[in-house]
């Protein structure tokens, strides 16, 4: 991944993907990975959330392309995932959904909520758009069918 630190603001690339944890995932893991990304995230320009319930991840990576892609690439490696399953990739998105959050933890009971504050408050139509498919995915509940 490279280092975005004195470059002009690049447009930003964004991924959602869902997986199912391979080995149960107590509070403890959970906070080693939110801590793991909060020290790694910022130095790579990476921000987002995590959302975790039932045995299943789900995550929105938005960033740098190419520091994006690697992570994304690093966490299907990772042993604790199975099933990864790609959601959404977004190219050229000028706006962060998430500009604070090197990496938030969101209980899966909170999801709808945070979704619904985040597409109220994008002005990027494609955002918009992903924001608005994932809501009705989730309200459908077809993100926990799909391979995840």
């Amino acid at each position: 991944m490279q280092n975005d630190e004195g470059q002009s603001s690049p447009a930003i690339h964004n991924i959602v993907y869902c997986s199912r944890a391979v080995h149960d995932m107590d509070k403890e893991a959970l906070e080693k990975i939110i801590s793991t990304a909060r020290h790694h995230n910022p130095r790579f320009g990476i921000t987002g959330l995590l959302v975790f319930g039932s045995g299943i991840f789900f995550q929105w990576l938005e960033g740098p392309r190419d520091n994006v892609t690697s992570l994304f690439k690093i966490i299907a490696a990772d042993s604790r995932h199975s099933h990864v399953v790609l959601l959404t990739k977004e190219d050229e998105v000028r706006e962060r959904l998430f500009p604070d959050w090197d990496m938030e933890l969101v209980e899966v009971e909170d999801i709808s909520a945070v979704l619904e504050d985040a597409m109220h408050e994008a002005s990027d139509p494609q955002q918009k758009n992903t924001l608005s498919k994932m809501l009705l995915e989730l309200k459908k509940s077809a993100l926990g069918n799909q391979g995840c």
